[in-house]
């Protein structure tokens, strides 16, 4: 972006010409001549010529605090483009097959637990053992630690 300066003076029209024949190598010079302030100019007073240039140092901080601001965003901007590219490299590397496999192993293995029926066969079929070995022990003893308590 090209930076515009404010200038003091007005502009002033400048003719360039051109001598030919006046450089000793033969090629044509450019001249410009010089002229004074133009007749419709006016005068420019100090007061005015502090307050242009007060006005250039508040534009200057302004375009640097610009520049600052532009930087900060730029860093910003590439930082969350790093880290959108992170988000794409795991995304991409996301093994779905093989989370797939492991939730159907996960789902055989809850399937192969029993149920509540077969809890309950479990438990009744314990329970049942238990008093035939207690009734047997009560009635036959244990060989060498004591006798039957029950009569046969």
């Amino acid at each position: 972006m090209a930076k515009i300066e404010p200038s003091i003076a007005s502009p002033v029209d400048v003719a360039e010409t051109s001598v030919p024949g006046a450089s000793s190598n033969g090629t044509s010079q450019l001249v410009v001549p010089e002229t004074g302030p133009a007749a419709g100019a006016p005068a420019i007073e100090p007061r005015e010529v502090d307050q242009l240039a007060r006005i250039e140092d508040k534009a200057a901080r302004i375009e640097e605090k610009f520049a600052r601001y532009e930087s900060v965003l730029a860093r910003a901007e590439s930082s969350l483009e790093r880290s959108a590219q992170k988000v794409d490299a795991a995304a991409g590397t996301m093994d779905f097959s093989g989370i797939r496999e492991e939730v159907a192993a996960l789902r055989r293995r809850v399937e192969a637990t029993p149920r509540f029926g077969a809890l309950v066969t479990t438990a009744v079929i314990t329970a049942l053992l238990t008093v035939v070995l207690m009734v047997l022990v009560l009635k036959f003893g244990v060989p060498g630690l004591f006798g039957g308590l029950l009569p046969r």
